[in-house]
């Protein structure tokens, strides 16, 4: 049953967080496409699809803790410091993406299309945040691979 949850949650990570990653760091250069000539080309739409990918696979990326917590319940390690660590960083990861870039993307894609004042100091601002967001996940698949303080092996 280990072998399964954990198979499970590595999934989970590479087909939800990896769409999210990749989206939502492209998001800012294409925004900045879009300030800079709006109505021309297909940056608006791209934005869009952007954004679409982000807000999908953030719902599926709820799976990733899901079987996380179903892995380490198993496994009888959720009391322990690695386990815990990533956890609280996954939290961060979420609170990020929902509270810092899904909500800026959602802000820059009305701007475009209302004619809002969107600035280029906007789209550094949110490339800023998804930073954070991939730094977290990559601290968090970090953790998962080496395991400080583990009992589990050497």
């Amino acid at each position: 049953m280990t072998k399964f949850f954990l198979a499970l949650h590595i999934l989970a990570a590479i087909v939800a967080i990896g769409p999210v990653a990749v989206a939502a760091s492209m998001f800012p250069p294409v925004a900045r496409r879009a300030l800079a000539a709006p109505g021309a080309g297909d940056a608006e739409a791209t934005m869009a699809v952007l954004y679409r990918i982000c807000r999908i696979y953030a719902l599926v990326g709820i799976a990733v803790p899901l079987f996380g917590f179903a892995a380490a319940g198993v496994m009888k390690v959720t009391g322990q410091t690695w386990v815990i660590v990533s956890i609280v960083l996954t939290l961060l990861a979420a609170v990020v993406l929902g509270a810092l870039v899904l909500p800026r993307q959602a802000q820059l894609i009305e701007g475009g299309r209302d004619g809002a004042a969107a600035s280029v100091k906007d789209t550094k601002q949110l490339a800023m945040f998804v930073g954070i967001f991939n730094l977290l996940w990559a601290a968090v698949t970090i953790i998962m691979i080496v395991r400080p303080g583990s009992t589990l092996g050497h």
